[in-house]
């Protein structure tokens, strides 16, 4: 799928979850939201990007994708 639309529904999923009272909450609302209905090629094409591209994800969506990667490690 086209990264670029990834991107846009993932920023459009952030939006409707920065609302939360908490950015904590917000986060893994984002993230469970991603886990729960996108295909794991999805995701994973969308971690690939936050990993190693920055600038179009927004930062409560980038850290909510972060937190899918089974593959990073703690800084």
């Amino acid at each position: 799928m086209d990264i670029h639309r990834l991107i846009k529904m993932a920023n459009e999923i952030g939006a409707f979850f920065e609302s939360a009272a908490d950015r904590a909450d917000a986060v893994k609302s984002i993230a469970t939201h991603l886990r729960n209905f996108w295909d794991p090629r999805m995701r994973t094409q969308l971690i690939e990007y936050a990993r190693h591209a920055d600038g179009e994800l927004k930062d409560l969506v980038k850290e909510a994708v972060l937190s899918l990667d089974g593959n990073r490690h703690a800084t």
